[in-house]
């Protein structure tokens, strides 16, 4: 059977994108930080969250030993950070400066792969961090990619809804057009290479816009020859499937979907095997633990929810997870009532569970013993902390106002409409203006996403006919009026 484990609510934006090591877990967000969590507990490292980017994070993964982790964002980089100390090891700028919206490390890690909404691919020599070379496909924007287990070729997707298959001397060694109608959103390898001793086979899970998980054979003749076969469509998800990844070795298939469910399949057999409802919004992440029987499942929720896969999970087909599951903070108390109240309407064992998962678990007696709830959390400033509390510890009371201030930034951006968020910035809107795309933006941000983006559109990736910008007066007040009545 399959269970939910915990879940992790650092993020503030939506999360877009889960990435297994064999002792982390990484996610990234709208909000543009990385976080990063010990599998052992989920707890998050000391050097988290990661902040290094200037625009939304879309895509992260490890190297093969764990010592790296690759980002990219909409901010025209793919950065390189140390998972030892957390810094920054390289800044990589994608030719042409356009929003990078997947990178993807191969198995060796000698190459680095990052695609760009211009349609523009950029192979790199990881170890030296220098750009190798170019590729391009025209009028597309480039969304997944993954390398091949030999690490000698990778597949990527586009906006435009066909695979194709690369070498590292970015000559295209197949093309498979229409693969997912209205767009391929995720591919992944199958970490196993299938070989009769005369011709090599891979296996490939994409997904799409048009709402179904394929299952792909990818067969080698030669250097130069190659046959892509759809063995299996994969149809229980009812909306367009944004994720999709393989276990460790290649038994299952996990998907995520615009219809908030993930599902499991047996790969091998293209059987449904579990469909989990945990999700409020879309499933737009999903990701196999090497090491352990976990998966991980990012959502627009701006949760990253842990699933344990039980011994025998596989002799269940089509079960949903039961709705009576425990959902649980990632310390594994129960926490679905506090999860749905406003900081300030927290109890004083609400305010207990909180300093429990922040690693604050010496406090609680001190804070029952002086009857603190949400209110009263909130209201805490260093004065009360040492006066009344008697917290002696200025590193302490340093961290406590830290995790106080982003409750309360939380409090403040989860209840924002979608629409008063800027698109590029994610950020509440102060002067939102309309550009030729007719989208919104921030104007500061449109601006200078207009004097460094070769005046695309942010949205569509269409050429924008005119950079005039025009104050949406409507749109300010009624934020003016939200944030009054907020």
């Amino acid at each position: 059977m399959t269970s939910l484990l915990c879940t992790l609510q650092g993020h503030r934006d939506d999360v877009n994108w889960c990435a297994f090591s064999a002792k982390l877990l990484a996610t990234c967000s709208g909000d543009k930080t990385l976080r990063i969590y010990n599998i052992h507990d989920f707890s998050e490292v000391p050097f988290s969250p990661l902040s290094g980017h200037g625009y939304s994070v879309h895509c992260c993964c490890f190297s093969s030993c764990g010592q790296f982790l690759a980002s990219c964002s909409t901010d025209a980089t793919t950065v390189v950070w140390s998972m030892v100390t957390g810094e920054v090891e390289a800044v990589l700028e994608h030719p042409g400066r356009s929003p990078v919206r997947i990178c993807a490390l191969s198995p060796d890690s000698v190459h680095l792969v990052s695609g760009a909404s211009d349609g523009t691919l950029a192979l790199w020599d990881f170890p030296s961090k220098q750009l190798c070379r170019t590729g391009a496909v025209n009028d597309t924007t480039m969304v997944a990619c993954s390398f091949s287990p030999c690490s000698q070729m990778f597949m990527t997707g586009s906006t435009y809804g066909d695979l194709r298959l690369w070498d590292l001397g970015m000559n295209q060694l197949h093309a498979e057009k229409n693969a997912h109608d209205l767009g391929v959103t995720c591919c992944t390898f199958a970490p196993r290479i299938l070989s009769d001793g005369q011709v090599v086979q891979f296996r490939l899970a994409s997904c799409g816009q048009d709402s179904l998980l394929k299952i792909w054979a990818i067969t080698k003749f030669s250097p130069e020859a190659y046959k892509m076969q759809l063995l299996h469509t994969l149809t229980a998800q009812s909306a367009p499937v944004l994720s999709c990844a393989y276990s460790s070795d290649g038994q299952l298939l996990v998907s995520g979907s615009v219809d908030k469910t993930v599902t499991i399949y047996d790969a091998e057999n293209a059987v449904l095997l579990y469909q989990l409802n945990k999700h409020e919004r879309y499933v737009t992440a999903c990701s196999f633990s090497p090491t352990s029987p976990l998966i991980a499942t990012g959502s627009m929720d701006k949760t990253v929810n842990i699933w344990r896969l039980e011994d025998g999970c596989s002799g269940h087909g089509g079960k949903s997870l039961p709705e009576e599951t425990a959902l649980k903070s990632s310390d594994g108390t129960k926490s679905a009532g506090r999860l749905k109240l406003l900081v300030s309407d927290w109890s004083e064992e609400d305010v207990s569970e909180w300093l429990v998962e922040e690693g604050l678990g010496g406090l609680v007696d001190k804070f029952r013993a002086n009857n603190i709830d949400g209110t009263e959390l909130l209201s805490l400033t260093k004065e009360t902390l040492a006066s009344e509390l008697h917290i002696e510890s200025v590193g302490l009371r340093s961290k406590l106002l830290r995790k106080v201030e982003e409750l309360k930034s939380d409090s403040l951006c989860s209840g924002i409409p979608d629409e008063f968020l800027c698109p590029i910035t994610r950020e509440l809107m102060k002067e939102p203006v309309i550009a030729a795309d007719g989208y919104s933006y921030e104007r500061e941000a449109i601006e200078s996403w207009i004097n460094t983006k070769n005046r695309s559109s942010p949205m569509t990736n269409l050429p924008l006919l005119t950079t005039l910008l025009t104050s949406n007066h409507t749109l300010k007040m009624a934020i003016s009026r939200w944030k009054t009545s907020h």
